[in-house]
């Protein structure tokens, strides 16, 4: 790649701080970031943005992904997470930019019984997850050179994240109880952002569906974490309709990467290996 003026959007998260650092090291590679200076729920800010540098590619990780948070504040939910990706797709149909856009295997309601493709249709239950469908519509609607990136269970390098919980209670707490019934497949924001740069320069467009391979229950989750952390707790199973939390999630969200593998694009590695190399790299940290 080269010569690319790209925008992102989000670039303090856990995935945008990823993307951020990857494109950042490509020296004929120009990233914007606007967190400190756009709000992206402003239209005007958003244009105002984009006509005064004209971004080939904007990529949109910005979101409210706080799921008890969405339920609680309904029109803060579909203001970022829907209005916010809609401003971003109509500023990027004006200036005729790619738009990549950061989604959730949230937007399907739980009760399927095989792995979900690109094809199969979306329910989502949650306000987070029916907030990202909008976003999703807007996009699709609005923006010719668009890719929508769904992914599941991302954790990365911040403290909003289900690792970061847990390794978290292994300092305060003696047992942990974790769902057993929530099925997917955790994925690394680096291994997320390894495939979106890639995109950054490509000539794909449409959804995508980008999770580490293979599947586990957040149950199962815990436990590897708790291993390669070499650390002792108890990992307590906690049963379908014992979660005391507000937000009833999904529970078989696992993503089938189909577009990835009939197309050939990129192969995303296994789960366990992703969290293996990331909890490896915090030791070193």
């Amino acid at each position: 790649m080269s010569n690319l003026r790209v925008w992102i959007a989000g670039a303090k998260g856990q995935v945008g701080s990823a993307i951020y650092k990857m494109l950042h090291e490509d020296a004929e590679m120009e990233v914007l970031t606007s967190d400190m200076d756009v709000d992206i729920t402003s239209l005007e800010m958003v244009i105002s943005f984009a006509n005064m540098n004209h971004p080939d590619v904007v990529i949109n990780c910005a979101g409210m992904t706080d799921l008890a948070a969405c339920e609680r504040n309904v029109e803060a939910a579909y203001r970022v997470n829907a209005l916010g990706a809609r401003n971003l797709g109509i500023a990027a149909r004006k200036i005729n930019a790619k738009l990549i856009h950061i989604s959730t295997d949230d937007v399907f309601d739980g009760t399927a019984q095989h792995p979900l493709t690109e094809f199969d249709r979306v329910n989502p239950k949650t306000v987070y997850g029916k907030s990202k469908l909008a976003g999703e519509m807007f996009i699709r609607e609005l923006v010719p050179k668009h890719m929508v990136v769904r992914s599941s269970w991302i954790y990365g390098n911040t403290k909003n994240n289900f690792v970061s919980y847990i390794l978290e209670g292994l300092l305060t707490e003696d047992t942990i109880f974790v769902p057993t019934d929530q099925i997917s497949t955790p994925t690394s924001a680096v291994d997320l952002a390894d495939f979106i740069v890639k995109l950054v320069d490509s000539a794909e467009y449409g959804i995508y569906h980008a999770s580490c391979e293979g599947m586990c229950s957040r149950y199962e989750f815990a436990k590897e974490i708790v291993r390669l952390s070499g650390k002792a707790v108890n990992i307590e199973p906690l049963a379908a309709g014992e979660n005391p939390s507000v937000v009833n999630r999904p529970r078989y969200t696992l993503l089938d990467n189909f577009m990835l593998r009939v197309s050939g694009i990129y192969e995303m590695p296994h789960w366990k290996d992703s969290l293996e190399k990331f909890m490896s790299g915090r030791e070193k940290e």
